[in-house]
């Protein structure tokens, strides 16, 4: 396993151009990595999954796909770094809702690669409503129902439904970015995975 320390440059691919995705991947690399210098750079990916995943398998594959995108695109075109200075992290996070024993619940996978590692997480999960579930199984996405249900525009691209439900506590970037910290551990310490 190689470990990712010290490091003077990273290249950070992002599965999203969703500025609050793109952010919480600068931010949580920043935060492990306050002396590199990071670029960061978000792009379009398919997800090969729903575009609101319904299961907890569905989400891990949806952010495994967008990592592999990455990777693709990084390694077959030109975009691949020649400086043997630099690092290249791919980043990937899908949101996703599930029915658990003891109700709906809203959450995210977080998935980091590089070259020769690929380390899964999830965030946090919240609760939502029963009626909440159901517009989301009759076809709705999550950012949708909540603009609605809270008079909100393009919220997934803010704070999220976690924004509107813990009344601004947390949102979805500090999720996110929580969970790409927590995914980094295998990367941060090779010798104990």
């Amino acid at each position: 396993m190689h470990k990712i320390t010290n490091l003077k440059k990273i290249r950070v691919f992002v599965g999203s151009k969703n500025p609050v995705k793109v952010n919480a991947a600068k931010v949580a690399i920043c935060q492990l990595f306050p002396d590199s210098d990071i670029e960061c750079n978000g792009m379009h990916t398919p997800s090969g999954v729903p575009d609101q995943p319904m299961t907890d398998r569905e989400t891990r594959d949806g952010a495994v796909n967008r990592v592999k995108y990455c990777q693709n695109f990084a390694y077959t075109n030109e975009n691949r770094s020649e400086d043997e200075d630099t690092t290249e992290l791919f980043i990937a996070m899908e949101g996703g809702v599930d029915n658990f024993e003891y109700g709906p619940a809203t959450f995210a996978y977080t998935v980091i690669a590089t070259k020769h590692q690929l380390s899964i997480g999830r965030s946090a999960q919240l609760p939502i409503s029963n009626a909440m579930y159901e517009s989301l199984l009759a076809g709705e996405e999550l950012g949708d129902v909540m603009d609605r249900l809270f008079n909100t525009k393009n919220i997934k691209q803010q704070g999220g439904a976690i924004g509107l439900l813990t009344q601004g506590h947390a949102t979805r970037e500090s999720i996110y970015t929580q969970a790409l910290i927590l995914a980094m551990a295998p990367m941060l310490n090779p010798q104990l995975y």
